[in-house]
């Protein structure tokens, strides 16, 4: 198995979530909450107003979001879905636990609150130059205050 940070439309409560849940993709099973140790750009951005990470570490925020355990099937899916790795990249990340709750760690291997783990992320290496002056977030919601409103994939052009 292998730990993914999602931060954006695929954690609890988001438009792509059921992604994350169906069967047919893979395993993936909710280990804990976390933020980037680095701070980072979180940026919502294009005409579908997706949130994006951009791979510029030290500027922003530090970003908040879920860590999952994903099978090799589901992790596939993911770069498959994230277009990895041309519209993301998929890299390692520094990563400070919140809570953990995942039950299939045994208790010597649970990371305690503030421990530092390390995760995959879709991050961006490839966005255009002026989405560094869009306003940066520490974390994000579809249905936030921002009022930007996510177009989901099946809604696109």
């Amino acid at each position: 198995m292998t730990q993914v940070f999602v931060y954006g439309t695929l954690k609890k409560g988001q438009p792509n979530y059921f992604r994350m849940m169906g069967s047919t993709n893979g395993k993936a099973e909710y280990c804990g909450k976390a933020h980037t140790v680095e701070k980072y750009p979180l940026v919502i951005a294009g005409p579908y107003n997706i949130p994006f990470l951009l791979n510029v570490p030290g500027s922003g925020h530090q970003v908040k979001g879920e860590i999952y355990s994903v099978d090799n099937q589901m992790l596939q899916f993911l770069d498959e879905f994230e277009g990895c790795p041309h519209m993301y990249q998929r890299t390692l990340v520094k990563l400070q636990v919140e809570d953990w709750e995942s039950k299939s760690s045994s208790p010597e291997a649970t990371p305690a609150a503030n421990s530092i783990v390390e995760a995959f992320v879709y991050n961006s290496t490839t966005y255009q130059p002026e989405w560094l002056n869009l306003p940066y977030h520490d974390k994000y919601d579809a249905y936030g205050e921002h009022g930007l409103h996510y177009t989901e994939r099946e809604a696109r052009d």
